[in-house]
Protein backbone atom coordinates (compact mmCIF):
# COMPACT_ATOMS: atom_id res chain seq x y z
CA UNK A 1 0.00 0.00 0.00
CA UNK A 2 1.64 3.33 -0.81
CA UNK A 3 2.00 5.70 2.18
CA UNK A 4 2.88 9.74 1.90
CA UNK A 5 6.15 8.72 3.45
CA UNK A 6 8.45 10.19 0.68
CA UNK A 7 8.24 13.74 1.92
CA UNK A 8 10.58 15.78 -0.08
CA UNK A 9 10.72 19.56 0.28
CA UNK A 10 11.04 22.35 -2.56
CA UNK A 11 11.36 25.66 -3.35
CA UNK A 12 11.63 25.94 -7.09
CA UNK A 13 13.25 28.83 -9.47
CA UNK A 14 12.32 28.91 -12.83
CA UNK A 15 14.98 32.01 -14.33
CA UNK A 16 17.88 30.96 -16.58
CA UNK A 17 19.77 33.01 -18.17
CA UNK A 18 18.79 31.01 -21.56
CA UNK A 19 15.85 32.94 -20.95
CA UNK A 20 15.14 36.42 -20.92
CA UNK A 21 12.85 38.46 -18.81
CA UNK A 22 12.50 39.34 -15.25
CA UNK A 23 14.27 37.43 -12.51
CA UNK A 24 11.60 37.35 -9.36
CA UNK A 25 14.04 37.28 -6.28
CA UNK A 26 12.95 35.89 -2.78
CA UNK A 27 11.60 37.68 -0.06
CA UNK A 28 13.25 35.03 2.29
CA UNK A 29 16.65 34.79 3.28
CA UNK A 30 18.27 31.10 3.21
CA UNK A 31 18.09 30.92 6.56
CA UNK A 32 14.60 32.28 7.02
CA UNK A 33 13.58 29.35 4.15
CA UNK A 34 15.74 26.60 5.86
CA UNK A 35 13.44 27.19 8.95
CA UNK A 36 10.24 27.54 6.76
CA UNK A 37 10.98 24.05 5.36
CA UNK A 38 12.15 22.31 8.40
CA UNK A 39 8.41 23.41 10.05
CA UNK A 40 6.55 22.33 6.70
CA UNK A 41 8.46 18.92 6.74
CA UNK A 42 7.00 18.22 10.24
CA UNK A 43 3.53 19.28 9.20
CA UNK A 44 3.60 16.72 6.00
CA UNK A 45 5.56 14.19 8.10
CA UNK A 46 1.69 14.36 10.37
CA UNK A 47 -0.29 13.88 6.77
CA UNK A 48 0.75 10.08 6.02
CA UNK A 49 -1.24 8.83 8.69
CA UNK A 50 -3.99 10.88 8.54
CA UNK A 51 -4.77 10.08 4.49
CA UNK A 52 -4.23 6.67 4.99
CA UNK A 53 -6.48 6.62 7.90
CA UNK A 54 -9.13 8.70 5.40
CA UNK A 55 -8.82 6.19 2.63
CA UNK A 56 -7.20 8.49 0.53
CA UNK A 57 -3.77 6.55 -0.62
CA UNK A 58 -6.20 4.01 -1.61
CA UNK A 59 -8.23 5.46 -4.07
CA UNK A 60 -5.39 6.91 -5.38
CA UNK A 61 -3.65 3.73 -5.98
CA UNK A 62 -6.81 2.69 -7.77
CA UNK A 63 -7.63 5.69 -10.02
CA UNK A 64 -4.26 6.18 -11.01
CA UNK A 65 -3.75 2.07 -11.53
CA UNK A 66 -6.59 2.39 -13.49
CA UNK A 67 -5.26 5.39 -15.76
CA UNK A 68 -2.05 3.98 -16.23
CA UNK A 69 -3.64 0.64 -17.65
CA UNK A 70 -6.54 2.44 -19.85
CA UNK A 71 -3.38 4.98 -21.60
CA UNK A 72 -1.23 1.72 -21.56
CA UNK A 73 -4.13 -0.50 -24.10
CA UNK A 74 -4.41 2.66 -26.11
CA UNK A 75 -0.18 2.87 -26.35
CA UNK A 76 -0.07 -0.51 -27.37
CA UNK A 77 -2.98 -0.68 -29.81
CA UNK A 78 -1.05 2.71 -31.69
CA UNK A 79 2.78 2.15 -31.92
CA UNK A 80 3.51 3.15 -34.60
CA UNK A 81 4.33 6.33 -34.30
CA UNK A 82 22.73 13.73 -6.25
CA UNK A 83 20.52 12.20 -3.74
CA UNK A 84 17.55 12.76 -6.07
CA UNK A 85 19.51 12.91 -8.80
CA UNK A 86 20.75 9.68 -8.13
CA UNK A 87 17.74 7.88 -7.53
CA UNK A 88 15.85 6.28 -9.54
CA UNK A 89 12.39 7.07 -10.32
CA UNK A 90 11.38 4.24 -12.46
CA UNK A 91 9.12 1.23 -11.35
CA UNK A 92 11.21 -1.92 -11.01
CA UNK A 93 8.41 -4.12 -11.84
CA UNK A 94 7.60 -5.48 -15.13
CA UNK A 95 4.41 -4.25 -15.88
CA UNK A 96 1.88 -6.22 -17.59
CA UNK A 97 -2.13 -5.94 -18.26
CA UNK A 98 -2.39 -8.17 -14.70
CA UNK A 99 -0.22 -6.23 -12.30
CA UNK A 100 -1.96 -5.74 -9.55
CA UNK A 101 -2.58 -1.83 -7.93
CA UNK A 102 -0.62 -2.41 -5.04
CA UNK A 103 2.34 -3.98 -6.91
CA UNK A 104 2.12 -0.94 -9.29
CA UNK A 105 2.28 1.87 -7.28
CA UNK A 106 4.29 0.05 -4.35
CA UNK A 107 6.62 2.80 -4.45
CA UNK A 108 5.83 6.14 -2.19
CA UNK A 109 4.92 9.43 -4.30
CA UNK A 110 7.07 12.31 -4.05
CA UNK A 111 5.63 15.02 -2.10
CA UNK A 112 6.90 18.35 -2.57
CA UNK A 113 6.79 21.78 -0.74
CA UNK A 114 7.32 25.10 -2.24
CA UNK A 115 7.99 27.64 0.56
CA UNK A 116 8.51 30.70 -2.76
CA UNK A 117 9.42 30.43 -6.38
CA UNK A 118 10.18 32.18 -9.02
CA UNK A 119 7.53 32.34 -11.94
CA UNK A 120 10.28 32.90 -14.67
CA UNK A 121 10.15 34.83 -17.74
CA UNK A 122 7.30 32.07 -19.97
CA UNK A 123 4.48 32.25 -18.15
CA UNK A 124 1.55 32.86 -19.79
CA UNK A 125 -1.41 34.06 -18.38
CA UNK A 126 -5.00 33.66 -19.97
CA UNK A 127 -4.42 29.59 -20.75
CA UNK A 128 -7.52 27.40 -21.38
CA UNK A 129 -8.86 24.77 -19.02
CA UNK A 130 -8.06 21.78 -21.02
CA UNK A 131 -6.84 17.70 -20.38
CA UNK A 132 -5.09 17.38 -24.16
CA UNK A 133 -2.29 19.90 -24.54
CA UNK A 134 -0.70 18.07 -26.84
CA UNK A 135 -2.16 20.54 -30.04
CA UNK A 136 -0.29 17.69 -32.64
CA UNK A 137 3.48 18.40 -31.39
CA UNK A 138 5.32 15.43 -32.18
CA UNK A 139 6.95 13.65 -29.27
CA UNK A 140 7.22 11.30 -26.83
CA UNK A 141 3.43 11.13 -25.31
CA UNK A 142 3.19 11.64 -21.60
CA UNK A 143 0.74 11.62 -18.96
CA UNK A 144 1.61 13.81 -15.73
CA UNK A 145 -0.90 13.22 -12.82
CA UNK A 146 -0.47 15.40 -9.98
CA UNK A 147 -2.29 15.34 -6.46
CA UNK A 148 -2.00 18.48 -4.03
CA UNK A 149 -2.07 17.88 -0.76
CA UNK A 150 -2.91 20.86 2.09
CA UNK A 151 0.19 20.94 4.44
CA UNK A 152 -1.81 22.14 7.14
CA UNK A 153 -5.08 20.01 6.95
CA UNK A 154 -3.61 16.81 5.78
CA UNK A 155 -6.37 16.91 3.57
CA UNK A 156 -6.55 16.68 -0.71
CA UNK A 157 -7.17 20.43 -2.44
CA UNK A 158 -10.25 20.32 -3.92
CA UNK A 159 -10.68 22.91 -6.83
CA UNK A 160 -7.31 23.87 -7.66
CA UNK A 161 -6.24 24.41 -10.48
CA UNK A 162 -3.22 23.13 -11.83
CA UNK A 163 -1.51 25.18 -14.63
CA UNK A 164 1.45 23.18 -16.26
CA UNK A 165 3.82 24.25 -19.08
CA UNK A 166 7.24 22.70 -20.55
CA UNK A 167 8.72 23.61 -24.29
CA UNK A 168 8.13 21.11 -27.34
CA UNK A 169 10.88 18.93 -28.82
CA UNK A 170 13.46 20.85 -29.71
CA UNK A 171 13.41 23.47 -26.90
CA UNK A 172 10.41 25.72 -28.03
CA UNK A 173 7.33 27.30 -25.63
CA UNK A 174 4.76 28.58 -27.45
CA UNK A 175 2.75 31.94 -26.38
CA UNK A 176 5.51 33.76 -25.86
CA UNK A 177 8.09 35.57 -28.58
CA UNK A 178 11.59 36.03 -27.80
CA UNK A 179 14.95 35.60 -29.37
CA UNK A 180 16.34 33.30 -26.73
CA UNK A 181 12.70 31.14 -27.89
CA UNK A 182 13.38 29.68 -31.66
CA UNK A 183 12.73 32.15 -33.91
CA UNK A 184 12.66 35.27 -32.44
CA UNK A 185 10.74 36.91 -35.81
CA UNK A 186 7.87 34.49 -35.68
CA UNK A 187 5.19 36.59 -33.94
CA UNK A 188 2.98 33.35 -34.40
CA UNK A 189 4.01 31.86 -31.88
CA UNK A 190 2.61 34.36 -29.50
CA UNK A 191 -1.06 33.04 -30.64
CA UNK A 192 -0.25 29.36 -29.66
CA UNK A 193 -0.96 27.37 -26.67
CA UNK A 194 0.83 23.93 -27.28
CA UNK A 195 2.00 22.30 -24.80
CA UNK A 196 -0.01 24.58 -21.77
CA UNK A 197 -3.22 24.37 -19.33
CA UNK A 198 -4.79 24.36 -16.79
CA UNK A 199 -7.34 21.38 -14.70
CA UNK A 200 -8.80 21.81 -11.61
CA UNK A 201 -8.12 18.77 -9.14
CA UNK A 202 -11.39 16.62 -8.02
CA UNK A 203 -12.29 15.48 -4.38
CA UNK A 204 -8.76 13.55 -4.02
CA UNK A 205 -6.48 16.67 -5.06
CA UNK A 206 -5.91 15.26 -8.10
CA UNK A 207 -5.42 16.64 -11.81
CA UNK A 208 -4.01 15.00 -14.88
CA UNK A 209 -2.65 16.28 -18.43
CA UNK A 210 -1.72 14.61 -22.00
CA UNK A 211 0.74 16.07 -23.02
CA UNK A 212 4.47 15.31 -24.29
CA UNK A 213 8.10 14.62 -22.80
CA UNK A 214 9.44 18.29 -22.90
CA UNK A 215 12.75 18.83 -24.79
CA UNK A 216 15.87 20.85 -23.68
CA UNK A 217 17.14 23.90 -24.37
CA UNK A 218 20.61 25.74 -23.34
CA UNK A 219 21.64 25.89 -19.91
CA UNK A 220 18.61 23.74 -18.38
CA UNK A 221 18.31 20.41 -17.65
CA UNK A 222 14.31 19.51 -18.86
CA UNK A 223 11.73 20.10 -16.47
CA UNK A 224 8.02 21.36 -16.35
CA UNK A 225 6.59 24.76 -14.64
CA UNK A 226 3.93 24.38 -12.27
CA UNK A 227 1.68 26.89 -10.60
CA UNK A 228 -1.38 26.28 -8.46
CA UNK A 229 -4.37 28.61 -8.00
CA UNK A 230 -5.96 28.30 -4.89
CA UNK A 231 -9.75 29.98 -4.95
CA UNK A 232 -10.30 30.83 -7.91
CA UNK A 233 -12.86 30.34 -10.70
CA UNK A 234 -13.71 29.17 -13.92
CA UNK A 235 -15.08 31.84 -16.52
CA UNK A 236 -17.46 31.52 -19.52
CA UNK A 237 -14.51 31.05 -21.88
CA UNK A 238 -12.84 28.52 -20.40
CA UNK A 239 -10.12 30.61 -18.16
CA UNK A 240 -10.05 31.23 -15.04
CA UNK A 241 -9.64 34.43 -12.72
CA UNK A 242 -9.32 35.31 -9.16
CA UNK A 243 -8.08 33.40 -6.38
CA UNK A 244 -4.30 33.28 -5.13
CA UNK A 245 -1.19 31.87 -6.40
CA UNK A 246 -0.27 29.38 -3.49
CA UNK A 247 2.51 27.18 -5.30
CA UNK A 248 5.32 27.94 -7.74
CA UNK A 249 8.10 24.81 -9.35
CA UNK A 250 9.71 23.16 -11.39
CA UNK A 251 9.45 18.93 -11.55
CA UNK A 252 12.16 16.69 -13.48
CA UNK A 253 12.85 13.30 -14.42
CA UNK A 254 15.30 10.94 -14.38
CA UNK A 255 18.65 11.12 -16.55
CA UNK A 256 18.54 8.02 -17.46
CA UNK A 257 14.99 8.34 -18.92
CA UNK A 258 15.44 11.86 -20.56
CA UNK A 259 18.74 10.12 -22.55
CA UNK A 260 15.74 7.33 -23.81
CA UNK A 261 13.86 10.14 -24.65
CA UNK A 262 16.47 11.97 -26.64
CA UNK A 263 17.66 9.37 -28.53
CA UNK A 264 14.23 9.74 -30.66
CA UNK A 265 13.01 11.77 -33.53
CA UNK A 266 12.94 15.06 -33.11
CA UNK A 267 14.41 15.71 -29.74
CA UNK A 268 17.73 14.10 -31.75
CA UNK A 269 17.47 17.13 -34.25
CA UNK A 270 17.60 19.71 -31.29
CA UNK A 271 22.20 20.31 -31.76
CA UNK A 272 22.22 22.56 -28.36
CA UNK A 273 24.16 20.78 -25.45
CA UNK A 274 22.06 18.76 -23.38
CA UNK A 275 22.22 20.16 -19.39
CA UNK A 276 21.97 17.13 -17.33
CA UNK A 277 20.75 17.24 -13.84
CA UNK A 278 23.92 17.05 -11.80
CA UNK A 279 25.07 20.63 -13.46
CA UNK A 280 21.25 22.25 -12.94
CA UNK A 281 21.33 25.10 -10.86
CA UNK A 282 17.48 25.04 -9.67
CA UNK A 283 18.06 21.52 -8.70
CA UNK A 284 21.41 22.03 -6.99
CA UNK A 285 20.25 24.91 -5.22
CA UNK A 286 17.08 24.05 -4.29
CA UNK A 287 18.03 20.55 -3.14
CA UNK A 288 21.19 21.26 -1.08
CA UNK A 289 21.25 20.42 2.83
CA UNK A 290 17.66 18.79 1.93
CA UNK A 291 15.41 16.03 1.49
CA UNK A 292 14.35 17.10 -1.71
CA UNK A 293 13.26 14.80 -4.12
CA UNK A 294 11.53 16.82 -7.28
CA UNK A 295 11.48 14.56 -9.68
CA UNK A 296 8.40 12.51 -11.07
CA UNK A 297 7.86 8.69 -10.25
CA UNK A 298 6.81 7.03 -14.12
CA UNK A 299 6.29 4.09 -15.66
CA UNK A 300 6.58 3.16 -18.96
CA UNK A 301 3.37 2.66 -21.21
CA UNK A 302 4.92 0.04 -23.12
CA UNK A 303 8.30 -2.04 -23.85
CA UNK A 304 9.85 1.12 -24.49
CA UNK A 305 9.53 4.96 -24.20
CA UNK A 306 7.84 5.25 -27.88
CA UNK A 307 5.04 3.56 -26.63
CA UNK A 308 4.33 6.41 -24.09
CA UNK A 309 4.79 7.45 -19.87
CA UNK A 310 2.85 7.25 -17.24
CA UNK A 311 4.18 10.16 -14.44
CA UNK A 312 2.94 11.06 -10.98
CA UNK A 313 3.96 13.23 -8.07
CA UNK A 314 1.92 14.21 -4.94
CA UNK A 315 2.86 17.90 -4.07
CA UNK A 316 2.45 19.31 -0.18
CA UNK A 317 1.57 23.09 -0.48
CA UNK A 318 0.13 25.56 1.65
CA UNK A 319 -3.00 27.22 0.51
CA UNK A 320 -2.84 30.26 2.35
CA UNK A 321 0.51 30.91 0.88
CA UNK A 322 0.18 34.14 -1.97
CA UNK A 323 2.95 34.99 -4.49
CA UNK A 324 3.54 37.32 -7.61
CA UNK A 325 3.49 35.48 -10.65
CA UNK A 326 4.20 37.95 -13.47
CA UNK A 327 3.50 36.74 -16.70
CA UNK A 328 5.72 36.94 -19.93
CA UNK A 329 2.59 37.13 -22.24
CA UNK A 330 -0.98 37.26 -22.19
CA UNK A 331 -3.80 34.87 -24.12
CA UNK A 332 -6.64 37.28 -24.80
CA UNK A 333 -9.79 36.44 -27.17
CA UNK A 334 -7.50 37.90 -30.08
CA UNK A 335 -4.48 35.77 -29.77
CA UNK A 336 -1.20 36.23 -27.57
CA UNK A 337 -0.25 39.88 -26.31
CA UNK A 338 3.42 40.02 -24.93
CA UNK A 339 3.70 41.90 -21.61
CA UNK A 340 5.58 44.89 -21.56
CA UNK A 341 6.43 44.32 -18.15
CA UNK A 342 6.13 40.95 -17.20
CA UNK A 343 7.12 41.78 -13.52
CA UNK A 344 3.28 42.56 -13.74
CA UNK A 345 0.80 40.30 -12.36
CA UNK A 346 -2.52 42.50 -13.14
CA UNK A 347 -2.94 41.13 -16.31
CA UNK A 348 -6.56 40.34 -17.42
CA UNK A 349 -8.35 36.98 -18.41
CA UNK A 350 -10.03 38.03 -21.65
Amino acid sequence: MVLLSKLAILGLATFSAAHPGAHEPSSMTHVQKREFLKGAKRSLDQCAGHLERRGINTRIEARRAAAYEEYRKQSLQSRDYNPSVNTSHHSSLHVTPGTSEDELFAKNPVCILSPEGEIGPFWVKGEMLRHDVRDGQPGIPIILDGQFIDIETCEPIQDLYWDVWNCNATGVYSGVQSDMNGNGEDASNLDKMFLRGIQKTDADGVAQFKSIFPGHYDGRSTHVHVVAHVGAYALPNNTIAGGNVAHIGQLFFDQDLISAVEANYPYNTNNVTITKNTADHVIQDETEDTASDPFFEYALLGDSVQDGIFAWVTMGINVSASYDASNAATLTRNGGVMNSNSNSADSVNM
